[in-house]
């Protein structure tokens, strides 16, 4: 369903038909409501509010033919109006409304106007569908008023939509199939960014190869479709030195590679890309709402497939680092992925901090299943930082550890490291374990894990089923909060 808002002054209730939505406190009182109706109106809405023994949330009834109440209540909790706003975009889905009016001036805070927006917000990001393939789509509209007294806050707007837009193209690319969106299709969108005032520049096969990034150069290798380094630049303060560098995981999508994938769910793994997506998605954002920050996205698109040309496990492959890595397992080709983009992105840009995601490990999901994303650090400052910002858009991350003992469980006796730990546990802290080795100047780094995160079988408060979108709004409030 397509939402097409519009704000307008106060207005009388008789004057309008469709669904009308007024907000009650804890009391179930409607408060600034009695300029808006007449007696006989007051009365009959007051007698149904009464009628709501139950307390709930969502209480409707009609009035006349062509006129039906909406009451919710308001309490007070975290992101209240972005969920508010989700929770009834559901129920007007579900009860058919295609024209409603929200009367504004009955929420009862001190923050109207921001109340709103962020309502509208929720109901935004809730109503995101991926029906590109289907052949019958669902066209339907929700014309919404929004009836204030308060001055639209366009700058606000504004903000809401270019993160609404940053999270939708996540999810576009997430939920896009693997023979659409291969690497040489991926990389070819991504140049189109160049238009929001993005610099693009993609780095193809050949180029890898000279820059001798090996490791993930042997992921690739048994596709028939191209490797590829593809960074985005965003430049929104000339007084700031070092940008802000994120590095996502594209592996468009992952059979396991030799190391193959059991055939149940492997339709999944058009996800594997869900980190890249999240980068992108946070670049865009960025570049829309023109913040007042240096940034660079950096993404490493490859296909893990079997072929006769496909990477073997045992081969030894160098890194674009300089170090050596056995390759025990083919199907533990992220890492191998994000070593050489994280080490490229340090030497490149110099930046102040790198934060990479990926949907990286299994074992993110056993320990912390789909509530958190790993949070593995090198410093403090950042992860507390991170910490805080996915609790206020709740999207969060947990923080687990990091220590040198790990290191003996990734260590080759052939190479410098090997790709998976064979001794067994501690499968995320390994393979988070195994990418600080590539950040070479000790950059502040944080690595998530957001297996368990990017994608889900169920809806979630603020979005549908399948992809998530997870991340982008995380990361742009991290930006906005301590860095703009």
């Amino acid at each position: 369903m397509i939402i097409k808002e519009k704000y307008v002054k106060n207005i009388k209730l008789s004057k309008l038909s469709g669904a009308i939505v007024f907000f009650a406190n804890k009391k179930f009182e409607i408060k600034n409501i009695k300029s808006l109706l007449s007696q006989s109106e007051n009365n009959l809405i007051k007698r149904n509010l009464n009628n709501n023994n139950k307390k709930k949330e969502i209480f409707s009834f009609d009035i006349s033919h062509n006129q039906k109440i909406i009451v919710y209540s308001s309490k007070d909790s975290k992101n209240y109006f972005e969920k508010s706003g989700a929770k009834l975009y559901e129920f007007f889905k579900k009860e058919n409304l295609n024209k409603v009016h929200l009367f504004g001036d009955t929420i009862e805070n001190s923050e109207v106007n921001k109340s709103l927006h962020e309502l509208v917000h929720g109901m935004r990001l809730k109503s995101y569908s991926f029906n590109k393939y289907l052949t019958k789509k669902n066209s339907e509209i929700l014309n919404l008023s929004i009836i204030t007294k308060q001055k639209v806050d366009i700058k606000l707007i504004n903000h809401f939509k270019a993160i609404e837009n940053g999270v939708n193209f996540t999810k576009d690319l997430v939920s896009e199939p693997g023979n659409v969106l291969h690497p040489d299709e991926y990389a070819k969108r991504l140049t189109k960014l160049n238009k929001i005032g993005l610099k693009v520049t993609v780095y193809n096969t050949n180029k890898l190869k000279k820059m001798k990034c090996n490791a993930l150069l042997g992921v690739g290798q048994g596709s028939s479709r191209g490797s590829y380094i593809v960074t985005m630049e965003w430049r929104g303060n000339k007084k700031q030195k070092k940008p802000l560098a994120f590095v996502g995981k594209g592996v468009c999508f992952d059979t396991g590679g030799i190391s193959l994938k059991p055939a149940r769910f492997m339709e999944d793994m058009t996800y594997d890309m869900a980190g890249s997506a999240v980068v992108v998605g946070l670049l865009k954002s960025l570049a829309l709402r023109k913040a007042k920050v240096n940034a660079v996205g950096v993404v490493g698109l490859v296909e893990n497939m079997v072929s006769g040309n496909a990477q073997r496990p045992g081969d030894i492959v160098k890194s674009y680092s300089g170090k050596t890595i056995e390759v025990l397992n083919t199907d533990a080709e992220g890492r191998l992925v994000l070593a050489d983009a994280i080490t490229f992105t340090e030497k490149k840009f110099k930046p102040n901090l790198i934060i990479d995601l990926a949907t990286l490990t299994g074992a993110i999901v056993v320990a912390l299943g789909s509530e958190y994303a790993g949070l593995f650090s090198n410093n403090d400052k950042l992860s507390e930082q991170l910490f805080d910002a996915g609790d206020k858009v709740e999207e969060k991350v947990w923080r687990l550890p990091l220590h040198k003992n790990y290191d003996k469980l990734m260590n080759s006796k052939n190479a410098d490291m090997q790709n998976i730990n064979y001794v067994g546990g501690a499968g995320s802290t390994t393979a988070a374990q195994f990418l600080q080795r590539f950040i070479i100047n000790k950059t502040p780094w944080a690595h998530l894990d957001i297996a368990g995160m990017a994608f889900s079988k169920y809806a979630g408060s603020l979005n549908s089923s399948g992809a998530t979108g997870y991340g982008v709004r995380l990361l742009d409030k991290f930006v906005e909060d301590n860095y703009e």
